[in-house]
């Protein structure tokens, strides 16, 4: 499937993506790890560089909403062009990281999951994230519907695998914490 009018969608994207990152800014968020650098890749789910890096674990959950944004977008706008779906799906993963990053939701995060720790997304990190969902979006677009859903699934059971965390369960932690689910996350090692 070929975007329509490309420099119009990517400008747009970019605005998207700049607006975000400004307003993020303006929240006092910052703009790369309190560390001093970044770095391509951060395996470590529980130390105080998560989410502070171009790439973690759950850059497989941007992936994974770029899947379920495109398939959304496709079933309740489907005149819409694809670049106007995809400018549709930057602005809701643009909105999420805005409200992901704020003292409520952060402290949610503290309070509901394993990730005690947690102090917010770097900037960085919310591009990065940004960039993660419109990749994903690209390849729901030209895989066909079954193929993005194994992809789905794949990148939800080895993000479970791997850091008994993954989009599924940030929600339902999110939203109605369980605590058996929360002790067995807490398990996992540093």
């Amino acid at each position: 499937m070929r975007l329509p009018r490309p420099g119009r969608t990517a400008f747009a994207l970019a605005a998207i993506a700049l607006a975000m990152a400004a307003i993020l800014l303006a929240m006092g968020r910052v703009p790369i790890c309190a560390c001093g650098t970044v770095k391509l890749w951060h395996g470590a789910v529980n130390s105080a560089e998560n989410s502070q890096h171009l790439a973690d674990w759950y850059s497989l959950s941007h992936l994974v909403h770029g899947l379920l944004f495109y398939a959304g977008f496709r079933a309740l706008a489907p005149r819409a062009g694809s670049g106007a779906r995809a400018v549709m799906a930057a602005l809701l993963e643009a909105a999420w990281e805005v409200v992901e990053n704020t003292p409520m939701v952060i402290d949610r995060y503290r309070e509901a999951t394993a990730a005690l720790g947690y102090s917010g997304d770097s900037v960085v990190n919310s591009l990065a994230d940004f960039g993660f969902m419109l990749l994903g979006f690209l390849i729901a677009a030209r895989l066909p519907w079954w193929a993005s859903v194994l992809l789905g699934l794949g990148m939800e059971l080895l993000a479970l695998a791997v850091i008994r965390d993954n989009l599924t369960l940030n929600v339902l932690m999110l939203l109605y914490p369980v605590e058996a689910i929360r002790r067995w996350q807490a398990a996992l090692p540093g």
